[in-house]
């Protein structure tokens, strides 16, 4: 089952964060008061720690705010335009 949202939470942590045109721009990695901080290019220790609940956003992760999400799926986060 899918569920389609645009509020970013804990559960999120670890999932693909795509543009609109589809392309994977990273993984989402921590997830703190609402915000979002997106890895670039998660290594697997990285992707396995936010999928835990462990993970921390390095210097290099950006910053997602909830407006800038279309919406949220089991599997990935949708941005309304590019990272």
């Amino acid at each position: 089952m899918t569920r389609e949202r645009e509020t970013l939470t804990k559960a999120d942590e670890g999932k693909r964060v795509l543009n609109t045109d589809g392309t994977e721009v990273g993984r989402l990695v921590e997830v703190h008061d609402g915000r979002g901080y997106v890895e670039p290019d998660p290594s697997f220790v990285d992707t396995l720690k936010a999928k835990l609940g462990w993970g921390e956003a390095s210097a290099d992760a950006h910053p997602l705010d909830e407006g800038s999400i279309a919406e949220i799926t089991d599997d990935a986060i949708y941005l309304r335009g590019t990272l």
